[in-house]
């Protein structure tokens, strides 16, 4: 007997292990990620078709720690196109679902005030929804060009390498 794992038809790539359906871009220029967790979302019905669909939004979202659960707020995720009076609300409070022992370890971080907690991207692992919460501090104006000044110099780095190589005077 083998064991293999079928695809069902007619399958997109939409909603498959490992695809991305959200990612917040800007979080990493805006803040210095210190630490990162995944951590399930528990969502209804609607919300997983329309996430199949690729649709969710991280712009505005961010997470709290209230009574010892960590909820994800400000996650857009809009009403499912083929639903019924079922379907839910875009912008509700999502309950994330981590070990008790990263709630506290998350509230110990987070109770100081310097540190927030900034959702990365949104993915499918293995058929369940997934998000990328990290342990973040926000970076100061110069921190900001800093970093940008690193990343281009880096890239022009690469770039002249890439030159030398092929021989191509620079």
């Amino acid at each position: 007997m083998s064991k293999t794992k079928s695809k069902k038809k007619g399958a997109s790539s939409l909603g498959r292990d490992g695809s991305i359906v959200a990612s917040n871009k800007k979080a990493r220029h805006e803040y210095t990620i210190l630490d990162t967790f995944e951590a399930g979302v528990a969502l209804v019905g609607t919300e997983i078709k329309s996430m199949r669909e690729g649709k969710a939004s991280l712009v505005d979202a961010y997470a709290t720690i209230d009574a010892g659960e960590v909820w994800l707020r400000g996650l857009h995720i809009p009403e499912y196109s083929h639903g019924s009076w079922t379907n839910h609300a875009p912008k509700r409070a999502r309950k994330l679902l981590l070990h008790r022992r990263e709630i506290d370890q998350l509230f110990g971080k987070t109770r100081d005030g310097n540190a927030t907690l900034v959702p990365l991207s949104l993915y499918f692992s293995q058929g369940r929804v997934k998000v990328e919460l990290a342990i973040a501090r926000g970076k100061q104006i110069h921190d900001k060009r800093e970093t940008l000044r690193r990343r281009t110099m880096e890239r022009e780095a690469v770039r002249e390498v890439g030159r030398r190589i092929k021989g191509i005077p620079g």
